[in-house]
């Protein structure tokens, strides 16, 4: 019997990232040898146990053939004489393809600190690259999903898709598979993107590759304006620097489909109110997205001209802002919608200089008269510029 430590928590020790959880595979065990251990066995799909102490999952080393739809649409293998090296060749990732030999199954001390490396994993952590280990990446949907969470997790530390991955997550949308994912399990992949330090990045991969269009279709619809998406991811990337909690991340996100809060934050919103609860309804039940984040967007939305106006309510229009947010027994929730309300300006204000940054580098002095001299140089190119960035 060999037990070793794999996946995420080898490969965040080599990135210098703090380990959450521990995971390790048993070669060479039956599933009598782990019970008589004092292992408990969860799961009726294949044998995965927990340590009797610490909790911690180990799995025996197993295979996979693909046999119907979806995710769950696979038959597994295990048994003693199953290699670690076919183990691995199953994962999605080779950074989540490597493994490190422990003691035993009590104690998960490292015989040597040797990285065992059958896929190249650490040659891709060291370039940082996103790759998948074998072709068998594209018989699972999920792994679309979980490689646009790994590509936000790692994005600040320069990681990207490896164009032939990124082949086999469109082959994987086109093929129409992610229809066969669970909801459930749609939302624990996009939640755990979205609190990533870097969430837009996740829902910008989604997009696109046309994988918003099964279980997000109006976030997708609304964002084929690139006003909108832009601000939107903008605006999750603050979200992301700030620390702001899940609620509030996705109501940033669900801002999306109010495509008037991009226009003017003058309009009288109420026709729209409908329709827009209605689209984030139609998401949150499509990927089981929780009650609570559900309503608190659709607040979220529904309010966020007068939570922009704030400096210009009068007093009556603050007493039904708060009735209408339940801040009288809630305050905590008026502050993290002012809060969203911010970042979403921020956001705005943020792409507009951007716009205006853009149009200032755009031009120059091939762009002008060349027989101007002194400060008429100045000038025109001030004027190019501001004509510019009226046409954008």
């Amino acid at each position: 019997m060999q037990i070793y430590l794999v996946g995420g928590a080898v490969r965040d020790q080599l990135l210098a990232r703090p380990i959450k959880d521990k995971d390790f595979v048993v070669v060479g065990a039956t599933v009598a040898e782990m019970l008589d251990a004092g292992f408990l066995q969860v799961g009726a799909d294949f044998p995965v146990f927990l340590h009797p102490n610490s909790h911690e999952e180990y799995a025996l080393a197993r295979t996979e053939r693909k046999e119907g739809l979806g995710y769950k649409g696979f038959s597994v293998h295990a048994s003693p004489d199953i290699s670690l090296k076919e183990d691995l060749q199953r994962r999605d990732l080779t950074i989540n393809a490597m493994a490190i030999e422990v003691t035993s199954l009590t104690d998960d001390t490292p015989i040597n600190g040797d990285v065992i490396d059958y896929y190249g994993g650490m040659a891709d952590i060291d370039s940082k690259t996103l790759r998948h280990v074998s072709s068998a990446f594209s018989e699972d949907p999920l792994r679309v999903l979980r490689t646009a969470r790994f590509y936000s997790r790692y994005y600040d530390l320069g990681f990207v898709i490896a164009d032939e991955t990124l082949i086999l997550m469109r082959q994987l949308v086109d093929s129409g598979e992610l229809a066969h994912l669970s909801a459930e399990r749609i939302w624990q992949e996009s939640s755990r993107a979205t609190m990533q330090l870097s969430p837009h990045v996740y829902w910008q991969q989604l997009f696109d590759i046309g994988a918003l269009t099964e279980y997000f279709s109006p976030l997708h619809e609304a964002w084929a304006d690139a006003h909108i998406r832009e601000t939107v991811q903008t605006a999750l990337y603050f979200a992301g620097q700030m620390k702001l909690n899940l609620s509030q991340r996705w109501a940033l996100l669900m801002a999306s489909l109010n495509a008037d809060l991009f226009r003017s934050i003058d309009k009288d919103l109420d026709a729209n109110e409908s329709a827009i609860a209605k689209n984030i309804s139609k998401i949150g039940n499509a990927a089981k997205v929780p009650k609570a984040h559900t309503q608190f967007a659709t607040l979220f939305t529904q309010q966020a001209t007068k939570l922009n106006a704030i400096n210009h309510l009068n007093a009556a229009e603050k007493i039904d802002l708060i009735q209408t947010c339940s801040a009288h027994k809630e305050p905590d929730k008026l502050s993290q919608l002012l809060v969203c309300s911010h970042v979403l300006q921020l956001a705005t204000q943020h792409r507009q200089m951007m716009l205006a940054l853009s149009s200032f580098h755009a031009i120059n002095m091939q762009d002008i008269d060349s027989e101007l001299t002194g400060p008429a140089i100045g000038a025109a190119l001030r004027q190019a510029r501001i004509e510019h960035l009226l046409l954008s």
